[in-house]
């Protein structure tokens, strides 16, 4: 009977179908193209543990096959160019370009002779495993956390393409000190003598709240979770790293049905004071309400059902509103080559950084304007005008400041170097910039 229920069912719906029964759901009583991920499992721990490690290996396989054919994993550095932390810069572009094909040609190509020909380089960067999703995280981290490890998967890129570890914390109210955290990550066991003094009471009490351990989706306490302890152990800090970010991965939460949700790479908290709309959704206007959705939404996937029965925490309006002073203290990093207008002073610059700055301010500015290199917005940069495959939809618009320190980027980590991120909107935006454009380009969003 089971079988027939399948054969019903879209590839789509099948393969959901298939991935619900493994956890032990029967495939006749799940609504498989629906809003919710299941609630009642039926299968016991061990045996779901049992067969997540058993599938880990080919699971694993098949996502490095596909990395290995859409880059070229070098890991190339500058170490003459590093982040605010000291960590070398990665240099690209890494993307493997259809046998052929160069950036010249590409470039001069329509987006429609680039789609026909299948030959865009940048497609949409996949979860490992879409079907279970959830937060990865890199083995740096994973040295001094080993209770983040994931049984059912591993973190997937290079450590050259990922934001050092710990980031450096600046804050606005003492640009003086430099990195309050002496080089150290901020958790639960250290925050306190590490800012007592600094901070006021109230943001003081924020971050306490940022650090503070609590459940999350693949790691809390109930049978369906993908650490092996039963434990509440995700923060804050855990993805935004001392306020910015490790280079943790995670789904989106406003896409379904599930296998069609979008990867999303973990910003950067720095700077999120002069941000006027927060989250994927594009719909919280307040750092407040993004805090409280975030602990009740975001941390489960998206689905406040699950926040429920795994054990989301619920905040008062009072430690929202200190979570909230706290993050608005997050200070982007320093940029010495940088005027008080957020523009290049030419006394500092070299004559690469100048002509960037010009190529940046004539194709780039109206998106990314000076002083914080954001309009607050967000746009449709419709990029499936260049492959077959769902509309990718809005897109809100990051600030670049201190964007050196922050690879991979894009919203799903696609783009693995700054080198990437030029030659993607080279094509996206119609530019044809020229070879020595482009590294001039380069050259200065790595002062910003």
């Amino acid at each position: 009977m089971k079988h027939l229920y399948l054969k019903r069912l879209s590839p789509l719906s099948r393969s959901l179908a298939i991935s619900f029964a493994a956890l032990g759901i029967a495939g006749e009583s799940v609504a498989v193209e629906t809003s919710y991920a299941p609630v009642s499992i039926t299968s016991s721990f061990a045996d779901v543990m049992k067969q997540d490690i058993a599938n880990k290996p080919a699971l694993m396989n098949k996502h490095k096959k596909l990395l290995n054919e859409r880059y070229v994993l070098s890991e190339k550095v500058d170490s003459e160019v590093t982040m605010s932390g000291g960590k070398p810069l990665p240099v690209g572009p890494t993307a493997r370009l259809k046998e052929g094909v160069s950036w010249d040609s590409l470039s001069r190509m329509s987006p429609e002779e680039i789609r026909e020909k299948g030959i865009f380089p940048y497609l949409p960067l996949p979860h490992i495993s879409p079907a279970g999703g959830g937060l990865v995280v890199p083995p740096t981290q994973l040295e001094s956390h080993p209770e983040l490890v994931r049984f059912d998967m591993d973190f997937d890129l290079p450590e050259a393409y990922l934001p050092e570890f710990p980031a450096p914390l600046y804050l606005i109210s003492r640009p003086d000190l430099g990195d309050v955290t002496g080089g150290e990550e901020l958790t639960i066991n250290n925050y306190y003598s590490k800012l007592n003094g600094i901070l006021t009471p109230l943001q003081l009490d924020g971050m306490r709240l940022l650090v503070t351990p609590v459940a999350q989706q693949q790691f809390n306490v109930t049978d369906d979770r993908k650490a092996k302890l039963a434990q509440d152990v995700v923060s804050c800090f855990s993805c935004h790293v001392n306020g910015h970010t490790s280079g943790v991965f995670h789904l989106n939460p406003d896409n379904r049905p599930q296998l069609t949700r979008f990867r999303i790479d973990t910003p950067s908290l720095r700077g999120v004071n002069i941000q006027q709309f927060f989250g994927s959704k594009r719909a919280l206007r307040s750092l407040e309400d993004f805090s409280e959705v975030e602990a009740k939404t975001a941390y489960f996937d998206g689905d406040p059902v699950i926040g429920l029965k795994k054990g989301a925490r619920r905040f008062t309006r009072e430690e929202i509103a200190s979570m909230a002073a706290m993050q608005n203290m997050i200070a982007f990093p320093p940029a010495p080559k940088l005027g008080i207008d957020g523009r290049l002073n030419p006394a500092k610059a070299s004559a690469s950084e100048l002509r960037g700055e010009k190529i940046f301010t004539q194709s780039c500015s109206s998106c990314h304007a000076a002083p914080y290199y954001t309009d607050n917005s967000a746009h449709d940069l419709q990029v499936e005008r260049f492959y077959d495959g769902r509309a990718e939809g809005l897109i809100k618009t990051f600030s670049l400041r201190g964007i050196k320190d922050s690879p991979p980027y894009l919203h799903d980590g696609r783009l693995l170097t700054l080198e990437d991120t030029v030659e993607f909107f080279n094509l996206i935006l119609e530019l044809d910039l020229a070879r020595q454009e482009k590294s001039d380009l380069v050259a200065f969003l790595r002062t910003l």
